[in-house]
């Protein structure tokens, strides 16, 4: 499925998502790529905001993924659930690594490096462009009913059973 498809997989609406930080098919910023990962960046997540939820959305949740990485099942570079539902955008660095300012009630997963909050990208030189798909998912229940030890490789079919919508960007980087 594109990144441009107006609706996902159970035809449901799309949420209009836009970022400060990051242009969808643009080549993605510094501040969003890893400096853990010794990318040259600051493993900063993006500003977003959306709006056009479908009637019914009691929270949202939001995951950064890299379908392009080597390895089986791609690699996740952020997860935040239980966003509730009255939260429309999230500023840049709301995913930093031990952050405090999470909105009420929302957690982080611990992404493929091994930490809860935001991983910048940070593809292996000379595997050519990835893509990193932001995606924020509207939600039918206010809690997903997962802890923080929660892997995100099992994430999707938790979020596509509670989907009423999603909203993309997909950034590409290279070294």
């Amino acid at each position: 499925m594109s990144p441009h498809d107006s609706h996902t997989r159970h035809g449901s609406p799309s949420l209009h998502l836009s970022s400060e930080s990051i242009q969808d098919g643009q080549t993605l910023p510094p501040a969003q790529r890893s400096g853990k990962m010794r990318a040259g960046g600051k493993d900063e997540s993006p500003q977003l905001s959306w709006g056009g939820a479908p009637a019914g959305t009691m929270s949202y949740a939001v995951t950064t993924f890299d379908p392009d990485a080597p390895g089986r099942g791609g690699f996740w570079h952020w997860a935040m659930l239980d966003i509730p539902a009255g939260v429309t955008s999230l500023p840049a660095g709301a995913g930093a690594e031990g952050v405090r300012q999470l909105p009420s009630g929302a957690i982080q997963l611990k992404n493929d490096a091994g930490f809860h909050g935001y991983v910048g990208a940070a593809p292996p030189p000379g595997h050519g462009p990835h893509r990193y798909v932001f995606t924020v998912y509207a939600l039918d229940v206010e809690h997903l009913g997962l802890d923080a030890g929660f892997s995100p490789a099992k994430l999707e079919s938790k979020l596509s059973a509670h989907s009423l919508g999603r909203g993309m960007i997909t950034a590409i980087f290279e070294r």
